[in-house]
């Protein structure tokens, strides 16, 4: 009789003495306090962060990298956007033809909570691809919602590709590679068509990505690139002219920023807040958001918390939308965070000043 192994005896382990020694070198040097948890009046925790802040003019092209008007320590440095990068995904799935409403372009570029509505629209993204949901090879997980995930399993279903969080995400992957005309099987591997077009899409509008490719959560590869590139890719997104694949992008997860997060989430909260503001977060403490000037003028500002934490990352993120121009109240919803005692707030986390 077979044997079913888990996904952890599966995975081959190594000993830490065998893994090779880090370089944590360029990470540590660019590091710089961005943030404190203040608990009843006392600094209890301080966080690190990289961030940058970028202007391009009105119909900049893709070889101006734009001005930096605000940086916080090393804003070169090479990072995991992780699923920051989602809605240069989706500019990538438009150049390769792909044809969807604005509901459907939106889920492409989601990290959705599971809300069924979520589901809904990925199932609607496969269905007009000819696909369905086993297609999708993204990691099985449960939803990211309590609730969804209490009602998913008590009506009896498990960790699934549907139910987590990037399967729109994927989902657009196999609509694109459909449209293209190229193979869905294998699409989540780095050398697949519709990763390349991925790839080459976000060093265009990046100005480059780095040549080690990791693996993401969800299965698919994570190109990384440097903080100031992943804000000039967002203020290209940001002040994207009309009819541009950029520009619909962005008209599409401010028209659904529900569909992009979920109830309660850090990005539809900040985009219901605050208007032609397109915000996507990514795994371990990243962000970014791009907008337009009244002068046409498009501005991407991005951050890393450096331990990967959640907290701090909202702050850090209005504090560069602030030096490059927008006022973002410290009451904006998904700014700040409440530090609770005893049930109630006691203190937040507050950003420090930028370079």
């Amino acid at each position: 009789m077979a044997v079913r192994r888990t996904a952890r005896e599966r995975v081959p382990l190594v000993h830490p003495d065998q893994q090779p020694q880090p370089d944590a070198g360029p990470m540590t040097e660019a590091a710089r306090p961005a943030a404190v948890t203040v608990r009843s009046g006392v600094v209890e925790c301080l966080h690190h962060g990289v961030g940058a802040a970028v202007r391009l003019a009105a119909g900049a092209g893709d070889g101006e990298a734009g001005e930096v008007v605000a940086g916080l320590g090393a804003t070169s440095l090479v990072v995991l956007p992780r699923s920051s990068l989602k809605l240069l995904h989706a500019v990538a799935f438009l150049e390769t033809g792909l044809d969807v409403d604005d509901e459907l372009l939106a889920i492409s570029c989601a990290s959705h909570s599971g809300e069924p509505g979520h589901l809904d629209t990925v199932r609607r993204l496969l269905a007009g691809a000819g696909l369905s949901e086993a297609d999708l090879r993204g990691t099985p997980d449960l939803p990211i919602d309590d609730g969804a995930a209490f009602a998913w399993r008590s009506a009896g279903g498990t960790a699934s590709s549907i139910t987590q969080n990037c399967s729109g995400n994927h989902a657009g992957m196999l609509a694109a590679s459909v449209a293209a005309g190229w193979p869905t099987e294998g699409y989540t591997r780095v050398d697949h068509p519709v990763q390349r077009a991925i790839a080459a899409t976000t060093a265009r509008l990046a100005g480059g990505v780095s040549p080690e490719v990791a693996v993401d959560g969800c299965g698919a590869p994570a190109f990384g690139t440097t903080v100031v590139g992943l804000a000039r890719a967002y203020a290209a997104i940001g002040g994207a002219l009309p009819g541009t694949p950029e520009a619909r992008v962005r008209d599409a997860v401010l028209a659904h920023p529900w569909l992009v997060g979920g109830t309660g989430r850090r990005n539809t909260r900040l985009m219901q807040a605050l208007p032609g503001v397109a915000v996507k977060d990514g795994a371990d403490g990243v962000i970014a958001a791009g907008w337009a000037t009244h002068d046409g003028a498009g501005v991407g500002v991005a951050v890393k918390v450096l331990d990967g934490a959640d907290r701090g990352r909202g702050v850090l993120l209005a504090e560069g939308m602030r030096r490059a121009g927008l006022d973002v109240p410290v009451t904006t919803p998904g700014v700040t965070d409440a530090v609770l005692g005893h049930g109630g707030p006691v203190g937040a986390v507050v950003a420090l000043p930028w370079d």
